[in-house]
Order: structure tokens, then sequence, then C-alpha cells
């Protein structure tokens, strides 16, 4: 039997006489298998205990790896569950979004104090320090929908009436069981590097630093941010959902088209709040930014509406159109361009034609050509009237290099992003970033013949560009729109499902399908006349079609 194991860009074969556990072909090639969370295989992701019986080829997955990270969080999140239930047995966890450096923890209906957070992570040291085993067996689903039955946990037997598999992988640890969505690190011991913080009522566990995961990161304090997660919170209690199950019978029950209601007056009532203070506040330059589809395009558009409704005429501007000319954008030094720098814009030009507007004098806005990726040598002529409102809208709208050099009193920066406080359980949470790729894939399938597979894969340069230009600046904004719409993943899903099935498993973006695929197992498919419900001005529309914002 050969195991090829792939490194980078070496490949190495082993010969072994019979199967053999992943890790003593990881020890045989003489890496540190304690840095090493699991390993691919052509079909998806294997664990160090797993078997290995015929042919195969398999790399290392570290925390330097997405998908490394992600078994490595679930692992914690285990040891977590467990200390928790040691400290306050039977209290519900609700294991949340994502926050800068790690994700927030709440117990529902209890306050925790910085006592309580410290014992907490005491007793989660003492469980990682004992490295006990994480194993897997599988159980009939009767006999897992019991066993969470005994423990009165409803939103795992929710979950569990949309999951049609007969059989599901159960974890175990010390007498504690738990249900994943993915694979696992072999021990308790795999998980020693970690932290946790008291924020609010609930705490955060800081996770390895991405560029040194011998250290916890250090959490950075967002609290225009953590708000917004606090008003999505409130749009789940007022629209009655907070995990799938409960979006899911909505779907089968056929009551989405209501759903879809108040979720769209809900976004109409926070634009008409946004407009209200860029009025009330005198200001006449809107930046407008938000990471990969957050619906950008479509929150500038809506909130130009806005703003007319309150009187004031909004010229919308796309910062795309400020991109240099090809040819004059520097090169990396292996001679690629870094497109996502915000030195592929005229800053200069930006900064000259802003100060003119505001002081009533005629430009001519540039125009970039995509196709010949030049300005052309014609724009758009443009004079702002007294009352008059801009609104750039781009990536790099919130970075203060943008916008040095304009006024700061007659500024208002909005930040766009798509934050999801839904869950799939209370210890599964589905990440926003998860739900803005599922935007794209549809989006790029549906109007730029960009197939899921190019997506999927250019999806980690993608979050490096948002990382390094986007998110620093978010707190820099006067307030931040939460794009999010609660019935999105079931229209996104009978988008995306079945071109998700198609991915092979050696394309590069396969895991990632596979990780989408799972969110969409919970989920029916919509009947497609619900569709028509969508408005035309639904943020939503700017990914599968049918968006009016810039008709006449």
């Amino acid at each position: 039997m050969t195991i090829t194991l792939k490194i980078q860009n070496e490949t190495r074969n082993f010969v072994f006489p019979e199967s053999v556990p992943v890790r003593d072909v990881l020890a045989s090639a003489g890496l540190p298998v304690r840095t090493i969370l699991g390993v691919r295989n052509e079909t998806g992701v294997m664990e160090l205990d797993d078997l290995l019986t015929e042919d195969a080829c398999i790399a290392p997955l570290t925390l330097m790896d997405a998908e490394g990270r992600r078994i490595y969080e679930r692992s914690v999140r285990f040891v977590m569950l467990m200390a928790l239930e040691e400290l306050f047995p039977g209290k519900r966890v609700r294991i949340e979004h994502s926050v800068p450096g790690g994700i927030y923890v709440r117990l529902p209906g209890m306050i925790l104090t910085s006592d309580d957070v410290d014992r907490i992570e005491q007793v989660m040291r003492r469980i990682a320090d004992a490295d006990l085993p994480f194993t897997s067996t599988y159980w009939s689903q009767q006999e897992v929908k019991n066993y969470f039955a005994s423990l009165g946990q409803q939103d795992k037997l929710d979950l569990l009436e949309y999951r049609k598999a007969p059989v599901i992988r159960m974890y175990e640890c010390n007498g504690y069981h738990e249900y994943f969505h993915g694979t696992m690190a072999p021990s308790t011991g795999w998980t020693r590097v970690f932290r946790l913080i008291l924020l609010g009522q609930g705490f955060v566990i800081l996770l390895p630093n991405e560029n040194h995961p011998d250290a916890p990161s250090s959490y950075a304090d967002c609290p225009k941010h953590l708000s917004v997660f606090t008003q999505s919170e409130k749009w789940c209690q007022i629209l009655g959902v907070t995990n799938v199950s409960d979006l899911s019978r909505l779907v089968q029950r056929r009551e989405l088209r209501e759903f879809i209601r108040v979720n769209e007056a809900l976004h109409d009532q926070a634009l008409v709040d946004i407009a209200r203070s860029i009025v009330e506040r005198r200001k006449h330059v809107v930046l407008l930014s938000g990471p990969s589809s957050s619906g950008k395009t479509t929150s500038a558009g809506r909130l130009a509406v806005q703003l007319r409704v309150l009187g004031h005429k909004a010229h919308r501007i796309s910062l795309d159109n400020y991109y240099l000319d090809r040819n004059l954008v520097p090169k990396e030094p292996d001679g690629s361009y870094d497109l996502e720098h915000i030195r592929t814009l005229d800053l200069d030009l930006i900064k000259q034609q802003t100060v003119q507007l505001l002081e009533g004098k005629s430009v001519d806005l540039p125009v970039f050509n995509f196709k010949t990726q030049r300005r052309e040598p014609a724009g758009v002529p443009l004079k702002m009237a007294d009352d008059d409102i801009l609104i750039f809208e781009g990536i790099h709208a919130l970075n203060p290099m943008l916008s040095s050099g304009i006024p700061e009193d007659e500024i208002y920066r909005v930040f766009v992003s798509d934050l999801t406080c839904l869950n799939l359980d209370d210890h599964n949470r589905i990440r926003t970033t998860d739900v803005r790729l599922l935007r794209r894939i549809v989006r790029d399938k549906q109007f730029r013949n960009v197939p899921p597979e190019e997506t999927l894969s250019m999806w980690p340069s993608v979050r490096r560009g948002e990382e390094t230009w986007i998110f620093p600046y978010q707190e820099n904004a006067d307030t931040i729109f939460n794009t999010c719409l609660h019935y999105e993943l079931p229209v996104l899903g009978h988008f995306a499902r079945e071109s998700l099935r198609k991915v092979a498993p050696s394309e590069d973006g396969y895991l990632l399908a596979l990780r989408l695929r799972k969110i969409l197992y919970y989920i029916p498919d919509i009947d497609p006349s619900v569709l028509d419900e969508i408005p035309p001005l639904s943020l939503l529309r700017e990914f599968i079609g049918g968006c009016t914002i810039d008709e006449n």
C-alpha cells in the first residue's frame, strides 16, 4: 500500500504492508505530529487516528491552514463545553459570532463575572493538560435524538428533523458526548493555546494567532461591530428565528413570504435611520465600505433613495472608476499586481474632485474601462447643488489614506456587512463569511459566468485582502448597516445547491464547498414562486438577479 504525502510543493511516497493510522504515516515522515490537526485526502478530511486502508494521497492540516484552524476551534469548543458542564451542569450554552481573534459565547439567562470566566479557563486548562482522547462512534439517528432529548437540548432535536442521514457521527470525551459538523483533533492536549476574556454578559475564547500559532490572539475592542450583532439578535427575536431549524420550519410550512416582508421592512427602517442621521448632521460626503458580497452597491443605491425622500439628491460614485491604468499600478516582487491594494486608486484625484465638488465647482468624474484596464478619455460631468450629497462606494472608502484632505466635518462613514446571528444549533454557529461566500458564488455564476470552482479557489485571497484593507477600518464608521437577511439561506441554497454538489474533490475549494453543503443539508428547497416576494430593491437581488436599483 502506497501513501503519498504532500507537504507544500514536496511529494513523498511511503509503502506500508497493511492498513496504518494517519498519525503513523506522519511520524514515519519525521513530521511533528503534535502540530498537525488532521489531513486532507482525495475526498475530504481525515483525523489522525483514522485508518488508511488503500493507496491514498494526504496533506497535513495545521493552524496555518483554514481547515486546520476550524478543526482546532471545534476541538476547543468541545473542551469549553466540558468545562461549562462541570461548572454549570445543565445550563444552556450558545456559541455565537466571531470577534477579532476568537468567538463569543453566552449562557442565556446568566450574566457571567470575571471570576466565572477565570474558573472556566482554569477547568479548560486542566482538561487540555489531561490530554483526554476525542473518540467517535456512529449512532442511529434515533439514538442521537434520545440522547439529546434526555438532556433537554431541543435545538439539537429540531435540527435533526432536517438531517436525513440514518447514522450520525458522535464524539465522546471523558463521558461527555457532542455532535459537531466536522472532524476533531485527536485529544484535548492538542488545544492548549487559548485565552478567555469577559465580554458583555458572556466571554470570548481567543484562539491561536494565525501568524504566531503558539500564542493566543490578542483581542481588539470593536464596540460598533458588536452592537450590530446585538441588533441582529433583536431582529432574530422579532422574527422568531434563531437557528436554522426555525427557518427550515417556515420553508416547510410555506410561511416564508410573510417572513421576507418583515425582513425587508427591518432593512428599510435601518436605512431610513442612517439617512436621517446624515441629514441631521449636515454631512455632504458619505463614504460607504464593506467586504466582498456585503451588498455595497445596493446599500448605496437604497440609501440614495432614502436621502431623496428627505429632500437631498445623492450622487453615487463607485471608487472602482478611480482605478489607475493598469500599467501605472505598482507590481509585487513576483511581478504580479495586488489589485486589492489602496494604491491601485488615484487617491489624489479622489481628494481633488471631492473638494472641488464641495466648493460648487464642476468636475468630470472618471470612467474606468475594465475590458481595456484603462480610464476612458471622456468622463461624466457633475456639479453639486447646495443640498446634494456624494456617496462614494468601495472597499477602501473608510481607509484614512482616502479621506485625508477632505474636510472631516463633511464626512459620514458607513460600513456594511452581512452579519448573521443565525446558528445551526446552540453549539454550531454559521460563519458570516460563509454566507457572503454563498452570495458571491450565486452572483458570479449568474452574472459573471464564473463557475463555483473559480470563486471558491479565489476566496482565500479575497479574505486576506479583507483582513488587510477592510476590517481594520470598520470601527472608523459612524454607523454599521447589517445587510444580513435572515431568509437568504434558503434562497441562496436554491441557486447554489446543485453547483456545490458538482465541485470535484480535486478542486482547491472542495473543502469550502463541502462546508457550505453541510449548512444547506438542513434547509429544504423553496418553492420558486416565493422568489416573487423578494422586492426589486432587496439587497438579495444584487446576487440572485432582478435588482432595479440602477434602472430608470
